[in-house]
Protein backbone atom coordinates (compact mmCIF):
# COMPACT_ATOMS: atom_id res chain seq x y z
CA UNK A 1 0.00 0.00 0.00
CA UNK A 2 3.22 2.30 0.65
CA UNK A 3 3.94 4.61 -2.19
CA UNK A 4 7.80 5.12 -3.29
CA UNK A 5 10.07 7.15 -0.84
CA UNK A 6 10.26 9.58 -3.28
CA UNK A 7 6.02 9.72 -3.60
CA UNK A 8 5.76 9.42 0.11
CA UNK A 9 8.35 12.47 0.44
CA UNK A 10 5.92 14.50 -1.70
CA UNK A 11 2.63 13.91 -0.47
CA UNK A 12 4.06 14.64 3.06
CA UNK A 13 4.86 18.15 2.05
CA UNK A 14 1.59 18.66 0.08
CA UNK A 15 -0.57 16.46 2.37
CA UNK A 16 0.24 16.24 5.81
CA UNK A 17 2.25 13.63 7.39
CA UNK A 18 1.49 10.90 9.67
CA UNK A 19 2.67 12.04 13.14
CA UNK A 20 1.84 10.91 16.92
CA UNK A 21 1.97 13.08 19.39
CA UNK A 22 3.09 12.58 23.15
CA UNK A 23 0.48 13.83 25.72
CA UNK A 24 -0.03 13.32 29.52
CA UNK A 25 -2.14 10.29 29.61
CA UNK A 26 -4.74 10.44 32.64
CA UNK A 27 -4.60 6.70 33.87
CA UNK A 28 -6.70 4.66 36.26
CA UNK A 29 -4.31 4.63 39.77
CA UNK A 30 -4.15 1.03 41.13
CA UNK A 31 -4.07 2.47 44.57
CA UNK A 32 -7.26 3.71 44.11
CA UNK A 33 -9.47 1.24 42.37
CA UNK A 34 -7.24 -1.71 42.64
CA UNK A 35 -6.83 -4.40 39.81
CA UNK A 36 -6.48 -2.31 36.58
CA UNK A 37 -8.86 -5.33 34.53
CA UNK A 38 -11.87 -3.95 36.85
CA UNK A 39 -12.12 -1.23 35.17
CA UNK A 40 -11.30 -1.45 31.31
CA UNK A 41 -13.42 -2.80 29.05
CA UNK A 42 -13.71 -3.18 25.31
CA UNK A 43 -14.55 -0.73 22.83
CA UNK A 44 -18.10 0.98 23.61
CA UNK A 45 -19.52 -0.68 20.28
CA UNK A 46 -18.49 -4.19 20.97
CA UNK A 47 -20.05 -4.27 24.50
CA UNK A 48 -23.71 -5.63 24.53
CA UNK A 49 -26.62 -4.72 26.90
CA UNK A 50 -26.03 -7.26 29.69
CA UNK A 51 -21.96 -7.24 29.12
CA UNK A 52 -22.45 -3.83 29.74
CA UNK A 53 -24.24 -3.84 33.01
CA UNK A 54 -22.30 -6.85 34.30
CA UNK A 55 -19.20 -4.65 33.84
CA UNK A 56 -21.11 -1.36 35.25
CA UNK A 57 -21.43 -3.64 38.52
CA UNK A 58 -17.43 -5.35 38.66
CA UNK A 59 -16.31 -1.44 40.12
CA UNK A 60 -17.58 2.30 40.49
CA UNK A 61 -14.78 3.31 38.59
CA UNK A 62 -15.09 1.09 35.16
CA UNK A 63 -14.59 2.90 32.46
CA UNK A 64 -17.93 1.55 30.79
CA UNK A 65 -19.74 4.28 32.78
CA UNK A 66 -17.85 6.85 31.19
CA UNK A 67 -18.62 5.68 27.10
CA UNK A 68 -21.58 4.39 27.75
CA UNK A 69 -23.00 7.45 30.34
CA UNK A 70 -26.91 5.85 29.51
CA UNK A 71 -26.14 3.16 32.09
CA UNK A 72 -26.25 5.83 34.79
CA UNK A 73 -28.52 8.05 33.33
CA UNK A 74 -31.19 7.12 30.77
CA UNK A 75 -32.44 10.59 29.78
CA UNK A 76 -30.77 11.17 26.57
CA UNK A 77 -30.94 14.72 26.91
CA UNK A 78 -28.78 14.39 30.17
CA UNK A 79 -26.36 11.38 29.37
CA UNK A 80 -23.08 13.56 27.76
CA UNK A 81 -23.63 16.13 31.19
CA UNK A 82 -23.19 12.50 33.76
CA UNK A 83 -20.00 11.42 31.88
CA UNK A 84 -18.44 15.23 32.22
CA UNK A 85 -19.34 14.81 36.11
CA UNK A 86 -18.62 11.15 36.13
CA UNK A 87 -14.68 12.26 34.88
CA UNK A 88 -14.71 15.35 37.24
CA UNK A 89 -15.58 13.03 40.20
CA UNK A 90 -13.05 10.17 39.21
CA UNK A 91 -10.12 13.23 38.69
CA UNK A 92 -11.44 14.92 42.63
CA UNK A 93 -10.72 11.70 43.81
CA UNK A 94 -7.93 10.59 42.21
CA UNK A 95 -9.20 7.43 40.65
CA UNK A 96 -8.09 9.01 37.56
CA UNK A 97 -4.36 10.96 37.54
CA UNK A 98 -2.60 12.50 34.93
CA UNK A 99 0.85 10.99 34.50
CA UNK A 100 4.14 13.98 35.32
CA UNK A 101 5.22 13.73 31.61
CA UNK A 102 4.15 13.91 28.22
CA UNK A 103 4.96 10.13 26.67
CA UNK A 104 3.88 7.89 24.14
CA UNK A 105 2.68 4.44 25.36
CA UNK A 106 3.55 0.72 23.83
CA UNK A 107 0.59 -0.75 23.97
CA UNK A 108 0.43 -5.05 24.31
CA UNK A 109 -2.44 -7.42 24.39
CA UNK A 110 -2.22 -11.33 24.34
CA UNK A 111 -5.09 -13.69 24.06
CA UNK A 112 -7.79 -15.48 22.22
CA UNK A 113 -7.96 -12.67 19.54
CA UNK A 114 -4.17 -12.63 18.92
CA UNK A 115 -1.15 -10.74 19.85
CA UNK A 116 0.02 -7.35 19.16
CA UNK A 117 2.43 -4.26 19.82
CA UNK A 118 1.48 -1.04 19.00
CA UNK A 119 1.58 2.89 19.93
CA UNK A 120 -0.87 4.80 21.48
CA UNK A 121 -0.48 8.59 20.98
CA UNK A 122 -2.26 11.84 20.08
CA UNK A 123 -3.26 11.64 16.14
CA UNK A 124 -2.16 14.83 14.33
CA UNK A 125 -5.57 15.29 12.18
CA UNK A 126 -5.35 15.44 8.65
CA UNK A 127 -7.12 18.60 6.54
CA UNK A 128 -8.67 15.74 4.50
CA UNK A 129 -9.30 12.28 3.75
CA UNK A 130 -6.68 11.87 0.73
CA UNK A 131 -3.59 12.54 3.27
CA UNK A 132 -1.86 9.97 5.52
CA UNK A 133 -5.15 8.59 7.27
CA UNK A 134 -7.44 6.64 4.89
CA UNK A 135 -10.76 5.77 5.96
CA UNK A 136 -12.42 2.38 4.21
CA UNK A 137 -15.99 2.40 5.35
CA UNK A 138 -19.04 4.88 5.49
CA UNK A 139 -20.53 5.83 9.39
CA UNK A 140 -23.98 6.37 10.29
CA UNK A 141 -23.81 9.90 11.37
CA UNK A 142 -25.74 9.51 14.51
CA UNK A 143 -23.27 7.27 15.75
CA UNK A 144 -21.00 10.28 14.92
CA UNK A 145 -23.01 12.88 16.55
CA UNK A 146 -23.44 10.69 19.47
CA UNK A 147 -19.44 10.68 19.92
CA UNK A 148 -18.40 13.83 19.23
CA UNK A 149 -21.34 14.95 22.00
CA UNK A 150 -19.14 12.48 24.49
CA UNK A 151 -15.95 13.80 23.73
CA UNK A 152 -17.01 17.68 23.57
CA UNK A 153 -18.95 17.24 26.81
CA UNK A 154 -16.07 15.26 28.74
CA UNK A 155 -13.04 17.02 27.31
CA UNK A 156 -11.60 13.87 26.33
CA UNK A 157 -10.52 11.08 24.40
CA UNK A 158 -11.86 7.82 26.25
CA UNK A 159 -10.66 5.20 23.53
CA UNK A 160 -8.87 5.26 20.90
CA UNK A 161 -9.18 4.27 17.68
CA UNK A 162 -7.09 1.62 15.75
CA UNK A 163 -4.92 2.00 12.79
CA UNK A 164 -2.18 -0.17 10.92
CA UNK A 165 0.35 0.93 8.84
CA UNK A 166 3.27 -1.05 6.66
CA UNK A 167 6.05 -0.17 8.86
CA UNK A 168 9.49 -2.15 10.20
CA UNK A 169 11.61 1.04 11.39
CA UNK A 170 12.99 2.45 13.71
CA UNK A 171 9.54 3.66 15.66
CA UNK A 172 8.44 -0.41 15.24
CA UNK A 173 12.08 -1.83 16.81
CA UNK A 174 11.42 0.85 20.10
CA UNK A 175 7.87 -0.74 20.57
CA UNK A 176 9.59 -3.69 21.06
CA UNK A 177 12.35 -2.64 22.87
CA UNK A 178 10.33 -1.71 25.35
CA UNK A 179 8.03 -4.77 25.65
CA UNK A 180 10.41 -7.12 25.71
CA UNK A 181 12.63 -5.05 28.08
CA UNK A 182 11.03 -2.66 30.52
CA UNK A 183 9.00 -3.44 33.80
CA UNK A 184 5.22 -2.36 32.43
CA UNK A 185 3.08 0.56 34.47
CA UNK A 186 -0.05 -1.29 33.99
CA UNK A 187 -0.46 -5.12 33.89
CA UNK A 188 -3.87 -6.53 33.72
CA UNK A 189 -5.63 -9.74 32.66
CA UNK A 190 -9.23 -9.46 31.33
CA UNK A 191 -11.57 -12.01 32.15
CA UNK A 192 -11.70 -13.35 28.31
CA UNK A 193 -8.25 -14.27 29.01
CA UNK A 194 -6.26 -11.37 27.11
CA UNK A 195 -3.40 -9.74 29.09
CA UNK A 196 -2.74 -5.85 28.90
CA UNK A 197 0.33 -4.50 29.22
CA UNK A 198 1.19 -0.68 28.77
CA UNK A 199 5.00 1.31 28.90
CA UNK A 200 5.17 5.17 28.87
CA UNK A 201 8.19 6.51 26.35
CA UNK A 202 9.02 9.64 28.02
CA UNK A 203 12.60 10.36 25.63
CA UNK A 204 12.31 13.53 23.80
CA UNK A 205 15.30 11.60 21.33
CA UNK A 206 12.92 8.73 21.04
CA UNK A 207 9.78 11.05 19.97
CA UNK A 208 11.83 12.57 17.38
CA UNK A 209 13.13 9.28 16.17
CA UNK A 210 9.70 8.21 16.02
CA UNK A 211 8.17 11.29 14.63
CA UNK A 212 11.08 10.57 11.73
CA UNK A 213 9.82 7.05 11.09
CA UNK A 214 6.33 7.78 10.94
CA UNK A 215 6.39 11.10 8.68
CA UNK A 216 5.93 9.96 5.14
CA UNK A 217 3.94 6.80 5.74
CA UNK A 218 0.78 6.14 5.51
CA UNK A 219 -2.25 4.30 7.39
CA UNK A 220 -5.41 2.99 7.60
CA UNK A 221 -8.29 3.33 9.85
CA UNK A 222 -8.59 -0.70 11.32
CA UNK A 223 -11.29 0.32 13.55
CA UNK A 224 -12.95 3.37 14.84
CA UNK A 225 -14.30 5.05 12.10
CA UNK A 226 -17.11 6.97 13.91
CA UNK A 227 -14.77 8.27 16.47
CA UNK A 228 -12.16 9.41 13.85
CA UNK A 229 -15.00 11.56 12.25
CA UNK A 230 -16.27 12.68 15.71
CA UNK A 231 -12.55 14.00 15.92
CA UNK A 232 -13.14 15.58 12.87
CA UNK A 233 -16.26 16.86 13.79
CA UNK A 234 -15.08 18.25 16.91
CA UNK A 235 -11.95 19.74 15.05
CA UNK A 236 -14.16 22.04 13.69
CA UNK A 237 -15.18 23.93 16.90
CA UNK A 238 -11.82 25.28 17.26
CA UNK A 239 -11.22 24.38 20.78
CA UNK A 240 -7.72 23.77 21.88
CA UNK A 241 -6.85 20.11 21.48
CA UNK A 242 -9.19 19.18 18.93
CA UNK A 243 -6.75 18.91 16.07
CA UNK A 244 -5.66 15.70 17.47
CA UNK A 245 -7.48 12.49 18.52
CA UNK A 246 -6.31 9.36 20.76
CA UNK A 247 -4.79 6.61 18.58
CA UNK A 248 -2.93 3.00 18.84
CA UNK A 249 -1.00 2.73 15.81
CA UNK A 250 0.18 -1.27 14.82
CA UNK A 251 2.73 -2.18 12.16
CA UNK A 252 0.75 -4.66 10.04
CA UNK A 253 4.05 -5.95 8.89
CA UNK A 254 5.20 -7.68 12.52
CA UNK A 255 2.03 -7.66 13.83
CA UNK A 256 -0.46 -8.39 11.09
CA UNK A 257 -4.42 -8.07 12.70
CA UNK A 258 -7.02 -10.53 11.60
CA UNK A 259 -10.07 -9.28 9.47
CA UNK A 260 -13.07 -10.81 10.50
CA UNK A 261 -16.71 -10.33 9.18
CA UNK A 262 -19.40 -8.16 10.58
CA UNK A 263 -22.99 -9.84 10.52
CA UNK A 264 -26.63 -8.37 10.43
CA UNK A 265 -29.63 -9.73 11.32
CA UNK A 266 -33.01 -7.45 10.16
CA UNK A 267 -35.94 -7.20 12.34
CA UNK A 268 -39.25 -7.83 11.17
CA UNK A 269 -38.70 -9.91 7.74
CA UNK A 270 -40.77 -12.50 7.62
CA UNK A 271 -38.38 -15.37 6.51
CA UNK A 272 -40.36 -17.76 4.25
CA UNK A 273 -41.18 -14.37 1.87
CA UNK A 274 -37.66 -13.33 1.80
CA UNK A 275 -36.31 -16.27 0.57
CA UNK A 276 -38.84 -17.10 -1.84
CA UNK A 277 -38.44 -13.11 -3.26
CA UNK A 278 -34.47 -13.85 -3.14
CA UNK A 279 -34.53 -17.02 -5.08
CA UNK A 280 -36.24 -15.32 -7.70
CA UNK A 281 -32.89 -13.44 -7.85
CA UNK A 282 -30.44 -15.32 -6.45
CA UNK A 283 -29.58 -18.87 -5.96
CA UNK A 284 -30.48 -19.72 -3.05
CA UNK A 285 -29.36 -23.48 -0.76
CA UNK A 286 -30.70 -24.93 2.23
CA UNK A 287 -27.71 -25.81 4.57
CA UNK A 288 -28.07 -28.42 7.48
CA UNK A 289 -26.40 -27.42 10.87
CA UNK A 290 -27.56 -24.21 11.52
CA UNK A 291 -25.42 -21.00 12.07
CA UNK A 292 -21.88 -22.92 12.30
CA UNK A 293 -22.71 -25.19 9.09
CA UNK A 294 -23.41 -21.93 7.32
CA UNK A 295 -20.25 -20.02 8.51
CA UNK A 296 -18.38 -23.03 7.03
CA UNK A 297 -20.15 -23.24 3.69
CA UNK A 298 -19.52 -19.89 2.96
CA UNK A 299 -16.05 -20.07 3.94
CA UNK A 300 -15.90 -22.90 1.08
CA UNK A 301 -17.38 -20.50 -1.54
CA UNK A 302 -14.50 -18.50 -3.67
CA UNK A 303 -13.44 -14.85 -3.42
CA UNK A 304 -14.79 -14.43 -7.60
CA UNK A 305 -18.05 -15.32 -6.44
CA UNK A 306 -21.04 -13.42 -4.21
CA UNK A 307 -22.53 -14.90 -0.86
CA UNK A 308 -23.92 -14.20 2.39
CA UNK A 309 -25.97 -16.67 4.48
CA UNK A 310 -29.58 -16.62 5.69
CA UNK A 311 -30.17 -17.99 9.08
CA UNK A 312 -33.61 -18.29 10.65
CA UNK A 313 -33.35 -20.68 14.22
CA UNK A 314 -31.35 -23.66 13.51
CA UNK A 315 -31.93 -23.49 9.85
CA UNK A 316 -29.99 -21.62 7.41
CA UNK A 317 -29.36 -20.78 3.64
CA UNK A 318 -26.72 -19.54 1.17
CA UNK A 319 -27.90 -16.82 -0.86
CA UNK A 320 -25.35 -16.29 -3.79
CA UNK A 321 -24.78 -15.55 -7.09
CA UNK A 322 -27.02 -12.25 -8.12
CA UNK A 323 -28.16 -12.75 -11.92
CA UNK A 324 -26.59 -9.75 -13.65
CA UNK A 325 -28.92 -7.71 -14.21
CA UNK A 326 -30.44 -7.05 -10.73
CA UNK A 327 -26.48 -6.27 -9.97
CA UNK A 328 -26.78 -3.70 -13.20
CA UNK A 329 -30.12 -1.79 -11.86
CA UNK A 330 -29.22 -1.90 -8.16
CA UNK A 331 -25.19 -1.32 -8.24
CA UNK A 332 -23.70 2.33 -9.01
CA UNK A 333 -21.18 1.60 -11.72
CA UNK A 334 -19.09 4.66 -11.12
CA UNK A 335 -17.15 2.62 -8.29
CA UNK A 336 -14.84 -0.27 -8.91
CA UNK A 337 -15.43 -3.46 -9.22
CA UNK A 338 -14.06 -4.79 -6.19
CA UNK A 339 -16.84 -2.42 -4.50
CA UNK A 340 -19.56 -3.57 -6.69
CA UNK A 341 -19.08 -6.73 -5.93
CA UNK A 342 -18.36 -7.11 -2.43
CA UNK A 343 -20.92 -8.87 -0.35
CA UNK A 344 -22.15 -6.26 2.05
CA UNK A 345 -22.66 -3.77 -1.10
CA UNK A 346 -24.59 -6.17 -2.65
CA UNK A 347 -26.41 -7.28 0.62
CA UNK A 348 -27.46 -3.10 1.29
CA UNK A 349 -27.89 -2.01 -1.96
CA UNK A 350 -29.57 -5.20 -4.24
CA UNK A 351 -30.71 -8.12 -1.79
CA UNK A 352 -32.32 -5.56 0.83
CA UNK A 353 -33.22 -2.41 -0.57
CA UNK A 354 -34.41 -3.96 -4.01
CA UNK A 355 -35.54 -7.67 -3.39
CA UNK A 356 -36.76 -6.98 0.05
CA UNK A 357 -37.63 -3.24 0.27
CA UNK A 358 -35.53 -2.96 3.46
CA UNK A 359 -34.15 0.32 3.61
CA UNK A 360 -30.41 1.08 3.80
CA UNK A 361 -30.76 2.45 7.79
CA UNK A 362 -29.42 1.63 11.17
CA UNK A 363 -32.70 1.54 12.45
CA UNK A 364 -33.74 -1.44 9.80
CA UNK A 365 -30.34 -2.94 9.25
CA UNK A 366 -28.68 -4.22 12.61
CA UNK A 367 -25.18 -5.30 13.31
CA UNK A 368 -23.45 -7.84 15.49
CA UNK A 369 -19.96 -9.09 15.19
CA UNK A 370 -21.11 -12.55 17.19
CA UNK A 371 -22.92 -14.87 14.64
CA UNK A 372 -25.13 -16.53 17.14
CA UNK A 373 -26.38 -13.10 18.65
CA UNK A 374 -27.52 -12.36 15.16
CA UNK A 375 -28.95 -14.62 15.53
CA UNK A 376 -30.88 -14.61 18.74
CA UNK A 377 -31.59 -11.33 17.69
CA UNK A 378 -33.01 -12.05 14.41
CA UNK A 379 -35.68 -14.48 16.28
CA UNK A 380 -36.21 -11.83 19.00
CA UNK A 381 -37.27 -9.04 16.52
CA UNK A 382 -39.36 -11.55 14.09
CA UNK A 383 -36.94 -11.32 11.59
CA UNK A 384 -33.63 -12.81 9.78
CA UNK A 385 -29.95 -13.16 10.09
CA UNK A 386 -27.80 -12.66 7.85
CA UNK A 387 -23.90 -13.55 7.98
CA UNK A 388 -21.24 -12.23 5.79
CA UNK A 389 -17.34 -13.36 5.17
CA UNK A 390 -14.36 -11.02 6.31
CA UNK A 391 -13.05 -9.26 3.30
CA UNK A 392 -9.74 -9.77 2.04
CA UNK A 393 -7.23 -7.08 3.83
CA UNK A 394 -5.96 -6.21 0.00
CA UNK A 395 -9.22 -5.49 -1.11
CA UNK A 396 -9.59 -3.02 2.22
CA UNK A 397 -6.32 -0.99 1.44
CA UNK A 398 -6.81 -0.95 -2.29
CA UNK A 399 -10.04 0.60 -2.11
CA UNK A 400 -9.25 3.00 0.66
CA UNK A 401 -5.97 3.93 -0.88
CA UNK A 402 -8.45 5.32 -4.29
CA UNK A 403 -10.62 6.94 -1.86
CA UNK A 404 -13.72 4.47 -1.78
CA UNK A 405 -15.76 3.62 1.07
CA UNK A 406 -17.17 0.04 1.86
CA UNK A 407 -20.37 0.10 3.10
CA UNK A 408 -20.44 0.60 7.08
CA UNK A 409 -19.71 -1.68 9.12
CA UNK A 410 -18.17 -4.21 6.14
CA UNK A 411 -15.28 -5.43 8.67
CA UNK A 412 -13.68 -5.79 12.19
CA UNK A 413 -10.10 -5.97 12.29
CA UNK A 414 -9.03 -7.79 15.68
CA UNK A 415 -7.16 -7.52 18.20
CA UNK A 416 -9.27 -4.18 19.39
CA UNK A 417 -7.36 -2.21 21.93
CA UNK A 418 -9.33 -2.30 25.77
CA UNK A 419 -10.69 0.68 26.70
CA UNK A 420 -9.65 2.42 29.99
CA UNK A 421 -5.88 2.00 30.20
CA UNK A 422 -4.91 5.12 29.05
CA UNK A 423 -7.31 8.49 28.55
CA UNK A 424 -6.68 11.85 26.83
CA UNK A 425 -7.67 15.35 27.84
CA UNK A 426 -8.19 17.71 24.89
CA UNK A 427 -5.96 20.36 26.94
CA UNK A 428 -3.60 17.77 27.77
CA UNK A 429 -1.49 17.67 24.66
Amino acid sequence: MNPAPEADAARTDHQGRLALVPFRGLRFARAKVGDPAAVISPPYDMIDPIQAHRLARSGAHNIVRLILPELDEPDARLRYRRAARTLQEWREEEALVLDPQPALYVYEQTGPAGHQRGLIGALELPADDSGPVLPHEDVVDAVVADRRALMHATGANPEPILLTYEGGGPASDLVERYADGADPIVDAATADGTHHRLWPITDPAQHAIIAADLAPRRSLIADGHHRYAAYQRLATLGRPGTDRGLALLVDSKRHPLQVRGIHRWIPDLPVAPALDAAAKHFTVTQVEGGYKAALEALGRIGPERIAVAAVDRQRAWIIADPKPELLAEAIPDDRPEAWRRLDATVLHLALARRVWDVPDTADHIRFDHDARNAVVEAQRHHGLAVLLRPVAESTVKDLAAVGVRMPRKSTAFAPKPATGLVLRLLDEG
